[in-house]
């Protein structure tokens, strides 16, 4: 697939993310991961920083984690969001991806605090080309 012109979010023109896109696609979120030492990588490499190894793979990890920080735009730094700000990007940290942070949308946000659970859904918006992660609140709370 190749990025939508009208949204800006998609596979970098290197190709290096895209996995991730791909298992976004799938419903999985994919991030790298060192296949010499298993060191976890975010964002995407060409080169583990741990080890040194070349082309670390891509494993799929459990899109749950919690709040580590967050920002409300009221500004639309996308231009087919100017209709839906002010909206919440939340910064989320895995425990099964060796505590890597992942940037996605909260859509109801309004009561969101640090250290919150969280849950990450993939969701394609109406003529987009690549989904989006979105967290929502937890059932299970820490």
């Amino acid at each position: 697939m190749s990025t939508d012109q009208n949204y800006p979010w998609g596979p970098a023109a290197d190709g290096l993310d895209q996995p991730y896109w791909d298992g976004m696609i799938a419903g999985e979120l994919r991030l790298q991961r060192c296949n010499q030492c298993r060191t976890w990588i975010w964002g995407p490499q060409w080169i583990c920083g741990r080890c040194h190894a070349l082309e670390p793979g891509w494993e799929a990890v459990e899109p749950t984690g919690v709040v580590y920080a967050w920002s409300r735009s009221h500004y639309p730094f996308i231009r087919e969001y100017a209709d839906r700000a002010p909206y919440v990007t939340a910064l989320v940290e895995l425990p099964r991806a060796g505590g890597r942070r992942v940037l996605g949308l909260m859509p109801d946000a309004h009561e969101i605090r640090i250290g919150d659970a969280v849950e990450g859904r993939f969701e394609l918006d109406e003529d987009a080309t690549w989904p989006l992660l979105r967290w929502y609140p937890s059932e299970t709370r820490r």
